[in-house]
């Protein structure tokens, strides 16, 4: 016990009112051990925290604080805390300690209450009153900051709904959900129709997510398990560059660059091929002009690779490498591995990789402006020119004089937020329900 086991003073012997300059005599930190036999006096006993010390049963940590000069001719060890001493000690250790004090000294107190004088007590309690004011204060200020920067995230979001609905109502009163099954669009008339932009918006998208899915869960499969660890940081660092391209650089690569070439050395040989075949002939018939549908799919597919690879990649990197190990241990090849094993631990990222990047497909303008031929009607072939909601509210918002003209392009932008809402809504559900096969099984 150190400077504890020293004999008290006379000033400590001597009758002092209990409550003036109460002395710490000792402070240490112990463990309790009964058969390391800790002194008697100090802890004999369950009983009453004034008058016979502090009963303990086990191996718990305890902060002795013994004060001496409180009695009356007692010694410093005699006798266990007195009732000062029960509203400032602090136990630390088992949650029954709480039961060795009287119930009206079971008080939450902190070491900042223990102090040399009654009046340094107080100062301290005072001190510490003051800094949790304080503290509170400034947590609540964050509290409401962080308040203010979510409920402005919702504040945006509800006001582009509300601008998008109120611009959108003249074209709705005009047309009615005829808007949507029709592909008319005839400005000098005033009849508008959405279903082509629609039917191009969905298109392409599916085309670039059917192309860009495998071949990116493919390049973070070959990043995280094939490539030789000197190339992974440069192969990925030149895909994720992707991603940092303009959309106009795509547009303009896409038109002078890519339509050329593909009109020549891959549409022309498709459509003579496919020709006489049912179907497929439709699909993959017409003129071939270069620009198109499926083109625009082709130069939406690039530009959104790189987002599904990076999620992937980085997903498959959280993989626990035991599960991998145990897996190859037992005789498994890689595409078994990746099969049974890395994609279900990472499919929920996957998938959110994938609804990203099919959010960026719905959205994106102005490459697909390049290539996509701005034509509205809707043509069986995919080689054929067609349009998007983006497209065709970046080409004519600056022709649109007439208030019916403008409310159209508006609700097609309200048909866009409300399909993008749809796309992102329905691939949560599909992430909990995933989760939810997950803990099934």
């Amino acid at each position: 016990m150190g400077a504890s086991s020293r004999p008290a003073s006379a000033a400590s012997k001597s009758a002092a009112p209990p409550n003036r300059n109460l002395l710490i005599r000792a402070m240490s930190f112990a463990r309790f051990d009964p058969a390391r036999r800790t002194p008697a006096k100090l802890l004999n006993s369950r009983r009453n925290c004034p008058q016979s010390g502090i009963g303990l049963t086990g191996q718990f940590d305890i902060i002795l604080l013994l004060i001496s000069g409180l009695l009356p001719g007692s010694p410093p060890f005699a006798a266990g805390p007195s009732r000062k001493l029960c509203r400032t000690v602090m136990f630390v250790g088992h949650e029954s300690l709480s039961e060795l004090a009287p119930p009206s000294f079971r008080l939450p107190v902190f070491m900042a209450d223990i102090a040399l004088t009654e009046r340094d007590a107080t100062a301290h309690r005072a001190a510490r009153a003051e800094t949790t004011r304080r503290a509170g204060l400034e947590d609540a200020r964050f509290h409401l900051l962080t308040w203010l920067a979510a409920a402005a995230v919702l504040l945006i979001f509800l006001g582009v709904i509300i601008s998008l609905v109120i611009g959108s109502i003249p074209a709705f009163k005009a047309f009615g959900f005829s808007f949507l099954t029709s592909s008319a669009w005839d400005p000098t008339s005033n009849i508008f129709g959405g279903l082509s932009s629609i039917y191009g918006t969905l298109v392409t998208s599916f085309l670039a997510m059917l192309l860009a899915v495998p071949v990116g869960i493919g390049v973070a499969i070959f990043l995280t398990e094939l490539c030789p660890r000197p190339l992974r940081r440069p192969i990925g660092i030149a895909i994720e560059l992707l991603a940092g391209i303009p959309s106009i650089i795509y547009g303009i690569w896409g038109l002078f660059v890519f339509a050329p070439w593909f009109q020549a050395h891959v549409q022309q040989p498709i459509i003579d091929v496919t020709s006489g075949i049912p179907l497929i002939g439709s699909l993959l018939g017409g003129a071939p002009y270069g620009i198109g549908v499926f083109t625009a799919g082709l130069i939406l597919s690039i530009m959104i690779l790189p987002f599904i690879s990076a999620v992937t990649r980085d997903v498959f990197e959280t993989v626990p490498a035991m599960l991998k190990e145990a897996t190859y241990g037992l005789g498994c090849t890689t595409w078994e591995v990746m099969w049974r094993v890395v994609l279900p631990y990472a499919r929920s990222g996957v998938v959110g990789g994938a609804m990203l990047a099919l959010g960026r497909a719905l959205g994106e303008t102005m490459a697909v402006t390049f290539v996509i031929g701005n034509a509205h009607t809707i043509d069986a072939s995919l080689f054929a020119p067609g349009t998007t909601i983006s497209a065709t509210i970046a080409n004519e918002f600056t022709e649109a004089t007439g208030a019916l003209y403008t409310s159209s392009l508006i609700f097609l932008g309200l048909i866009l937020f409300f399909i993008t809402f749809m796309v992102l809504a329905f691939a949560q559900w599909m992430l909990l329900t995933l989760e939810r096969q997950a803990g099934a099984k």
